[in-house]
């Protein structure tokens, strides 16, 4: 090819399924190493710095592709949600969240740790009944009242330096999960006992998601739309129970965003072949991370092309522990041609990683990873 391409445009043609230049190589930096990196506390890292920031840091320091997230400013978080941030110990903070609407009031409360990423101790939604009303106007603020410029200028800085995405959403049971007391035991609960009000909640999600997709694309110079997951793996869920719940949320995001000329990646972690045709046939132009075992169960990443069928861009697949944590450069350097042979001949691969790097992992190795395949590219 006559003219270099940017990271963000070898992301995009993988992502379309077109001609590139060298392979992309997307590592998933996402807390650790970008903090490491600024010399930053992750409690520092979560309140000073702009995520879509660090993350370009990050990549430019390594000269590799990659993929981060924005999304609007809510206004109605800004303006009714308050934080309360009391110090511990020499290690720890707590932070408590009030969000208020009219006389009623919801509180939740986590742990900021110097070393890791902060956790939930106490959520939003106690008492589904009274609880769920209140945080819904915080989960689904009324589309009118988002803030698009924050994002756009997030895209503005960024560039070609990576393929900055706007994030719309999550599955379904993450999404009433997130914030519910008791977790994932209470979700499936309240899925079975509250069957009529759940599927009522479930048809309004995905209508407010797809018209949420449609205004990123209407408001911003995105190519790019992203739903994430926690829960949403068959890690935690029977294939009928994401068939349910999860895939339709999938794919009102990917019907919108298409009807506007973009493109839609979703994070799927954990466990994943035995609805693999199902993500396939959702119309996805992007899915990662595609982990091995023990975390997922891609340990025959040929039979994985195979069921992909270039319909969408394959995004993963490095062991972040076993390999890029623990491993040799000669341990990482056959992992990524393991992949590459896989995905000979296609223009859909992306090399990336199964989940995050850890933040002591040897740079030697995250070299490695990005050299080889660069280097596998020409051959």
């Amino acid at each position: 090819m006559s003219k270099q391409m940017t990271p963000r445009q070898r992301m995009l043609v993988a992502y379309r399924g077109e001609l590139t230049d060298a392979i992309p190589v997307a590592p998933e930096f996402w807390y650790y190493v970008p903090a490491r990196l600024l010399g930053m506390s992750m409690v520092e890292f979560e309140l000073e710095v702009p995520h879509w920031q660090a993350l370009q840091h990050t990549f430019k320091h390594y000269g590799c592709e990659g993929w981060g997230i924005v999304g609007p400013a809510n206004d109605v978080r800004a303006g009714q949600e308050r934080l309360c941030l009391t110090r511990l110990d020499e290690r720890r903070f707590e932070a408590v969240r009030s969000f208020r609407i009219g006389s009623a009031e919801i509180q939740s409360r986590s742990i900021m740790d110097v070393h890791e990423p902060s956790w939930l101790i106490e959520h939003y939604v106690k008492d589904w009944d009274t609880d769920w009303p209140v945080y819904e106007h915080l989960a689904m603020p009324p589309l009118e009242s988002l803030d698009w410029g924050p994002a756009q200028a997030a895209l503005d800085r960024v560039g070609e330096d990576y393929l900055l995405e706007v994030f719309v959403g999550f599955p379904f049971i993450d999404f009433i999960g997130n914030q519910r007391k008791g977790g994932l035991e209470q979700v499936l609960v309240d899925l079975t006992e509250r069957e009529t009000e759940m599927l009522d909640l479930l048809d309004r999600y995905c209508d407010y998601l797809s018209r949420k997709t449609a205004l990123a694309f209407e408001k911003t110079t995105a190519v790019s739309v992203f739903v994430a997951s926690s829960w949403s793996s068959l890690s935690l869920l029977s294939p009928r129970l994401w068939r349910r719940w999860e895939r339709p949320v999938l794919q009102a995001v990917v019907d919108a965003a298409h009807r506007k000329g973009g493109l839609a990646h979703h994070h799927f972690h954990g466990r994943c072949m035995a609805v693999l045709p199902d993500l396939a046939g959702l119309g996805l132009d992007c899915i990662c991370p595609f982990e091995r075992p023990p975390g997922g169960d891609v340990s025959d990443v040929r039979a994985v092309r195979r069921i992909l069928n270039e319909r969408v861009a394959f995004n993963g697949n490095v062991h972040t522990v076993e390999t890029l944590l623990r491993g040799t450069p000669a341990d990482v350097a056959r992992e990524v041609a393991e992949i590459v042979e896989a995905f000979r001949g296609s223009r859909r691969l992306i090399v990336g990683t199964g989940d995050q790097v850890a933040g002591d992992t040897p740079d030697k190795n995250i070299h490695t990873m990005i050299e080889v395949a660069r280097h596998l590219s020409q051959t």
